[in-house]
């Protein structure tokens, strides 16, 4: 088949996103590029008020929380034995929900949102329905298909892709570098992703494993002069174009001093691979891991530093709603305000 350019924009702007020039108003330079873990919940942790919205949101995930608060207490104590169950089968399956199942359990719902997108693109990349993504069928998705060219004359050769769209090789490179990001994706080295690799292909900053390919390609993308680091004017002019003869505003000035202050950190003068690291998937704090340790240590009535199903449902309210503690947590929150 001919290329479909609009085909192709319209799954890359989807995909990477379409990035402009932000405005002084716009906050600290690259925030499209940083990625900073989300809150578990938006709501106050006030347990010594009774209010476990926190807790709520962060073991079940904002949506499922809200569905929580409209069951009885009966359904959703059931509903919370059954996630007992498969946070233990989904660890060891020794009867016990140990700090790691419940750390990877609240991991797992706050990546609920990704996975669902990924869910809702996944017909459109698994064409064969095997259940697997192959690199032919991703490729063919995202850039448009391609008869072998023995079958058409005016079906381009292999290397010769996009030999009738404007801008070919920049096409050609982004291919190539999708390709690379689908290898690393790839664990296994089957050349078919699993849902979960794909999740890593689309979503590369949720996993640790490409770590280093969303720094070599946030490099690629501002290391103009090809010598392996991001210079401070590299940096800028990823942000701000001046027009000839216009002063440069004062905020860029200050995101200058930020390179120089912040950025910089062995202050050489540019960013190498490890700074840009430090810049765009920085340091946080282990947020599911800090909230499983609160709710082990609230639940815990032996002190043996392991959940049983017992401990749980016998401090549901904490780990789950229901209408009874939506009303009660209602009841606080006018009081309060009174």
């Amino acid at each position: 088949m001919m290329w479909r350019p609009s085909v192709l924009l319209l799954l890359l702007l989807l995909r990477h996103g379409a990035q402009g020039k932000p405005s002084p108003d716009a906050g600290p330079h690259g925030q499209g590029r940083v990625h900073q873990a989300a809150p578990l919940s938006d709501a106050p942790h006030d347990d010594a008020h009774g209010n476990f919205q926190y807790d709520h949101e962060a073991f079940l995930g904002r949506e499922v929380a809200k569905e929580f608060d409209q069951l009885t207490p009966e359904e959703s104590q059931a509903r919370l034995g059954r996630i007992v169950d498969r946070m233990d089968r989904a660890g060891d399956g020794d009867g016990w929900v140990s700090l790691a199942e419940l750390r990877a359990w609240i991991a797992h719902t706050q990546q609920r949102h990704i996975r669902d997108s990924v869910s809702a693109a996944w017909d459109t990349y698994d064409t064969d329905r095997d259940g697997r993504v192959g690199w032919e069928e991703l490729r063919n998705a995202t850039y448009g298909h391609y008869a072998p060219a023995h079958l058409t004359e005016t079906c381009p050769s292999p290397g010769e892709e996009f030999h009738d769209v404007e801008d070919a090789e920049t096409y050609k490179k982004m291919l190539a570098r999708d390709e690379r990001r689908f290898r690393v994706a790839d664990q296994d080295g089957d050349s078919m992703a699993t849902r979960e690799e794909l999740t890593a292909f689309l979503h590369p900053e949720e996993f640790p494993h490409m770590r280093d390919i969303v720094i070599a390609e946030t490099l690629e993308d501002l290391d103009r002069n090809k010598d392996g680091y991001v210079q401070v004017e590299e940096y800028i002019a990823d942000l701000y174009s001046a027009e000839p003869g216009e002063e440069e505003p004062a905020w860029v000035q200050t995101e200058r001093q930020q390179f120089r202050d912040f950025r910089d950190l062995n202050k050489d003068g540019h960013l190498d691979g490890s700074e840009v690291g430090h810049w765009v998937l920085p340091p946080a704090q282990d947020q599911p891991l800090v909230e499983a340790n609160h709710l082990l240590h609230e639940s815990d009535t032996d002190k043996d530093g392991r959940l049983s199903k017992a401990e749980i449902l016998g401090n549901w309210n904490m780990f789950v709603g229901s209408q009874a503690t939506n009303y009660g947590e209602d009841l606080t929150r006018h009081h309060d305000e009174l």
